[in-house]
């Protein structure tokens, strides 16, 4: 598959959102055991009262819960200006994985979300480095271009028609791409002076014998899923639309050598380190935001998560249908292999941020944090002619179907539970139809723990001549 031109990059910024710079201090949720470094001063909505299993301690009839369109967009608008369009620019580099797992796409920009003296409007840009020349010489100057993009302007009134905010995370879409016809969602998390952000895009399918383009589209088959490990640096002094030129080293995105040099304080993320597939499985308690079109924005006390609950623990998913990436860092995303229509698909992003703060130092008493936010999206939704009920004239757009974002933090280990018992849940389980229950098997599917640092990918194999035609035309390589 060839890598991503400019152009292609552009519909991806067209997706693009940023997120809360600091969820300790939003209309949001915290754990409800908060250390004094992390504690806020003032929860000022969505007050959870007692600590209570995952799903009971509905807080929905709160006075700050919205209650009218008009109050949830009034909240949405909050939450973005206050938080979203913060004082800098988000960089990192943004890495393609394709189908296969493997990157074939490297792109290092920022994201700009300037508000208006007002807060009435905020202008959304992307700035992409084009050249950078670094200089080591006291004499000399180093420089970087951009090129920087205008993407769109948000206001009240049509913040909400692709974003939703709950917590710390968003999500963007689902949404069609204008000129590739791709179905684009976009999942971000927010902790300190970082943030993680992914982006899965479905294209259009048919089933295997059936000529592409000769009927409406059978399924949505992820195409790509583009990665962002972001770091909150100070605006650029030009930030002008068009070509641009800046003198000085530019900060850009985090890098290993940056985080040795200048360990991140309490609060905010370590983005290189090691995380062993064992850390996942632990006490888990913390808040949940959820909404949905019909129950709208809900809080709920997590006591301990459950077995069944824990996917950030299962990195293969719970069914075939999962394709999913475990990677550096504490990440883990997954999103459906296939959309098809009638059937809800869950888009989640797992994230650790921080660990256990080490004894004797300054972080000690800092509990491991862990981030989780899941979508489900709807696409494919026939629209039936009014007088022809077995004619289908076109497709409902896609659409967001809820949406629930939990902030964790350990509370404990697993009792009784080894580090051998631990590799093992990780391994992953799958969902019995049968007996509607979740089973923990060997399958052809599941894999080792791997050391950190190594990229795994963790959809099923298949040949190389249907992998060569998924290069040539994923359109062609499709079962559903």
């Amino acid at each position: 598959m060839a890598s991503l031109t400019r152009s292609q990059r552009l519909l991806v910024a067209s997706l693009t959102a940023t997120l809360l710079p600091n969820y300790l201090n939003c209309n949001a949720f915290v754990p409800p055991s908060l250390s004094q470094l992390q504690r806020p001063s003032l929860l000022i909505s969505f007050r959870v009262t007692s600590q209570i299993p995952t799903h009971l301690h509905v807080t929905n009839q709160s006075p700050d819960a919205p209650k009218t369109a008009e109050e949830d967009a009034a909240l949405q608008w909050d939450l973005f200006t206050r938080h979203h369009a913060v004082d800098g620019e988000w960089w990192g580099s943004w890495n393609t994985y394709d189908y296969m797992g493997d990157v074939v796409d490297s792109t290092v920009a920022g994201v700009s979300l300037q508000p208006s003296g007002d807060y009435s409007s905020v202008a959304h840009s992307h700035r992409i480095l084009s050249t950078s020349t670094q200089s080591d010489c006291n004499t000399c100057f180093s420089s970087s271009q951009f090129t920087t993009f205008p993407i769109a302007t948000y206001d009240k009134s049509n913040l909400g028609r692709r974003h939703r905010c709950a917590a710390v995370g968003m999500v963007v879409g689902p949404s069609l791409l204008p000129k590739s016809g791709l179905m684009s969602t976009e999942l971000s998390l927010r902790h300190g002076d970082g943030r993680v952000r992914v982006t899965f895009q479905h294209a259009p399918v048919w089933e295997r014998g059936v000529e592409p383009g000769s009927c409406p589209p059978q399924g949505l088959k992820l195409f790509r899923a583009i990665v962002s490990k972001e770091k909150l640096r100070p605006r650029s002094t030009d930030n002008e639309i068009g070509d641009g030129a800046t003198e000085g080293k530019i900060q850009g995105p985090p890098t290993a050598e940056e985080e040795q040099s200048s360990p991140p304080p309490p609060g905010n993320p370590r983005f290189f380190r090691p995380v062993p597939p064992f850390k996942w499985h632990a006490k888990w308690s913390g808040t949940s935001w959820t909404w949905g079109p019909q129950t709208g924005d809900r809080g709920w006390a997590i006591d301990e998560i459950e077995e069944a609950d824990a996917w950030h623990g299962r990195p293969i998913g719970d069914t075939s249908g999962v394709w999913s990436l475990r990677l550096p860092g504490g990440l883990l995303i997954q999103c459906p292999r296939v959309v098809i229509a009638g059937v809800s698909g869950l888009c989640r992003l797992a994230w650790m941020p921080e660990d256990d703060g080490e004894v004797g130092t300054s972080t000690d008493g800092i509990r491991a944090t862990l981030l989780r936010l899941e979508a489900s999206v709807m696409a494919l939704e026939p629209i039936i002619s009014d007088d022809d009920e077995d004619m289908m004239v076109g497709f409902y757009p896609p659409s967001l179907g809820s949406l629930r974002c939990d902030i964790l933090e350990k509370v404990g280990e697993l009792d009784g539970a080894s580090l051998d018992e631990r590799e093992k849940r990780a391994e992953g389980f799958v969902w019995d139809e049968v007996t509607g229950s979740i089973n923990n098997i060997d399958t052809a599917e599941t894999i080792k723990p791997t050391a950190e640092g190594t990229v795994v990918q963790t959809t099923s194999s298949i040949d190389e001549n249907l992998a060569q035609k998924i290069r040539e035309d994923p359109r062609n390589a499709l079962d559903l």
